[in-house]
């Protein structure tokens, strides 16, 4: 939810997907995962120029933030991080999707990406993120009471499980079909270089 290389593949998958049902006429089903960078993340959130010190020197902060906003640019994606003073704790935007039907996901993941990178919401909120469920046509007051009842939180520790199991340490992290893995922003035409060649062999 707060990984720009993750906003970038998705957006690279998407625009793949939409190639494949033009050219071919074919549907890809795709089933979101949670997965938290860090854990360990306060629920309050922490500044996020501090935690970016991980990363290295200031100049060099800045540098990766340019660089990611600048691929953003070439995919038609804003990233604002002028705007962004918060690294949040993710795992109720998670719980979030995880009440969500399946086909109403991406559009979660859509609405939670855009608020954090491109206005600067603290995606960590509760009543931020209840707006965005509202925004969709959600009933936020539902999803209230489903939080607070403990709802969500088997689903994202069964994707936790599932991924230390696969020896995932790092997002963005695709499985095609179920054999096909695929780690990083992958570009458009990589993942219709994949698709093809799963629909050509009839799998």
């Amino acid at each position: 939810m707060v990984c720009p290389w993750c906003r970038i593949g998705k957006k690279n998958l998407s625009d793949a997907l939409d190639e494949i049902k033009n050219r071919l006429g074919v549907d890809i089903a795709v089933n979101f995962r949670a997965f938290q960078l860090d854990p360990s993340v306060p629920p309050e959130g922490v500044p996020f120029m501090h935690h970016m010190k991980r990363m290295g020197s200031p100049e060099r902060v800045r540098s990766l933030l340019q660089r990611v906003t600048e691929i953003g640019e070439s995919i038609g994606l804003k990233f604002r991080y002028d705007l962004v003073t918060v690294m949040p704790n993710t795992l109720l935007a998670h719980r979030v999707g995880a009440l969500l039907s399946p086909c109403r996901r991406a559009e979660w993941v859509d609405a939670v990406m855009t608020a954090y990178f491109e206005e600067g919401h603290d995606i960590g909120h509760l009543q931020v993120l209840l707006q965005l469920a509202e925004r969709l046509g959600l009933d936020g007051g539902n999803i209230a009471q489903r939080l607070a009842a403990g709802d969500g939180l088997i689903d994202i520790e069964h994707d936790y499980d599932e991924a230390v199991r696969m020896g995932i340490t790092g997002a963005p992290f695709f499985v095609i079909n179920n054999e096909t893995i695929i780690s990083g922003a992958y570009p458009a035409s990589g993942f219709v270089e994949v698709f093809e060649k799963i629909i050509m062999a009839g799998t």
